[in-house]
Parts: C-alpha cells; sequence; structure tokens
C-alpha cells in the first residue's frame, strides 16, 4: 500500500508538534505557535488545519487540548512522550529517529 504525500505531511506533522510540545518547559504550546513552528519545517498550513491535527493527536490520547476563544492549547500527554522516547507508536504518527542516528 502506498502512502500519499499528504499523509507523509501529516504524519511528520504531528511529529514535529510532539518535539515542539517537549522543547517547552511546561510541554504547552498554542496552535499559532504551532502554525509557525511547522512553517520551519516546509509545511505551510492554517490554524484550522492545525487544529484537525490537534483533535487527532488528542484522540490518539498523545497530547491533551483545551480551547481558549479560537485558540487550541495543547499539552504532551504521557503516550505521546512514550512515542518521543520510541517506548510505543502511534498509529498516523512519524516515528522519530533513533538517539544517535
Amino acid at each position: 500500500m502506498t502512502t500519499s504525500m499528504a499523509q507523509l505531511m501529516r504524519e511528520q506533522a504531528r511529529l514535529i508538534i510532539l518535539k515542539a510540545l517537549l522543547s517547552q518547559n511546561d510541554e504547552r504550546l498554542n496552535s499559532d505557535l504551532m502554525v509557525h513552528e511547522l512553517a520551519r519545517f516546509g509545511i505551510s498550513k492554517d490554524r484550522a488545519w492545525v487544529h484537525g491535527e490537534l483533535d487527532y493527536l488528542e484522540d490518539m490520547g498523545a497530547i491533551v487540548v483545551k480551547s481558549i476563544g479560537s485558540v487550541k492549547v495543547a499539552e504532551l500527554a504521557q503516550t505521546g512522550h512514550r512515542h518521543l522516547t520510541r517506548q510505543i507508536t502511534i498509529e498516523g504518527v512519524q516515528r522519530p529517529t533513533r538517539p544517535g542516528a
């Protein structure tokens, strides 16, 4: 089964979101800032698209999301952290590279 470029982009964006959350002291970021973070990696999407990816990650248990007005604030959950440390794999999220690889 071949994976479409759109699906690959979504899987990569989800990993970038999890890594961005991990990089914060409180492991939280809002969706506006995530738009800019994704753009650094060549994924230029609007806030509504990012909200869809946050919804997916929340459904998978990787993050916890709170809506504040038109912005969503995401916080890394234990499942998301375990994916980043390669202890588990979350379907639909690109697997992080092995440290030192």
